[in-house]
């Protein structure tokens, strides 16, 4: 397939399991599968690259938002409109990367990161319970403004998508971090979506593999989704301070070496 050994092949089928398994407790997943995909296929386009990331993550993130349907009880009325909100405007965050380099909110983001760690760590009740704070148009409202400023980011820059969402869910909207992680990946289909919708008619995928992939991909958010309703959001919190320290410490890498 595309002239790699099974040995490459299986590292990207590793990869996808264990992407899917993240994504589907707190995000995340990018760190593993494009940095796994950049490796391997040295030779092709960026952006063909991406495609395939995001087509293989969104068959993760749409098994595991189903599986979370099921189990807890999904507030729709802010998911859907922050879903909404979040496709149209990753349109205008991809359309942005023509007049700002993505680069130039790298140290912002880092800062945002360690802020939202640095505060949920802090705070040890922080997402522990579900209590959530708005009803009617105010929900509406912020769930809009929510949803685009995300989708906005995750078409623009995109790492850490997953993990933002769940801390404003939490942070806003009053969701414990079950809760939190559950809407944020119906959101999360949304805006791979949203950039799907690009790829692929531009011909920016690798279909076989891409398939392959997310095969993996729904494999690995499987566990993943039993494994975080099954203990909870105390899990999920770990979860979550685990990946954003990650992410902090690629950031700062990134940023300034």
């Amino acid at each position: 397939m595309y002239g790699l050994d099974p040995v490459l092949l299986g590292g990207l089928a590793v990869a996808a399991l264990l992407a899917g398994f993240i994504d589907a407790v707190v995000g995340g997943g990018g760190l593993i599968q494009i940095p796994a995909l950049f490796q391997t296929l040295p030779r092709e386009l960026p952006a063909t690259l991406f495609g395939t990331n995001k087509f293989s993550s969104i068959f993760g993130t749409t098994s595991a938002a189903w599986r979370y349907a099921r189990r807890v009880e999904m507030p729709w009325r802010t998911t859907l409109p922050a879903a909404a909100a979040a496709f149209a405007c990753s349109y205008l965050g991809a359309m942005a990367v023509a007049w700002l380099p993505p680069a130039v909110l790298r140290p912002l983001i880092l800062l945002l990161l360690i802020g939202a760690a640095g505060y949920t760590f802090a705070r040890r009740d922080f997402g522990g319970i579900h209590r959530p704070q708005h009803t009617g148009r105010r929900e509406f409202a912020y769930a809009l403004l929510l949803g685009g400023a995300i989708g906005f980011y995750d078409g623009f820059f995109g790492p850490g998508t997953g993990s933002f969402l769940i801390f404003l869910f939490i942070r806003f909207f009053g969701f414990d971090f079950l809760h939190a992680s559950a809407a944020a990946k119906v959101v999360n289909v949304a805006t791979n979506l949203a950039a799907l919708g690009f790829f692929v008619p531009h011909g920016h995928l690798l279909p076989w593999l891409a398939v392959m992939m997310a095969a993996c991909n729904v494999l690995g958010s499987i566990v993943g989704t039993q494994l975080a309703l099954r203990h909870g959001s105390a899990f999920v919190r770990r979860a979550f301070l685990a990946v954003v320290s990650v992410f902090i410490v690629k950031f700062a890498r990134d940023t300034f070496f």
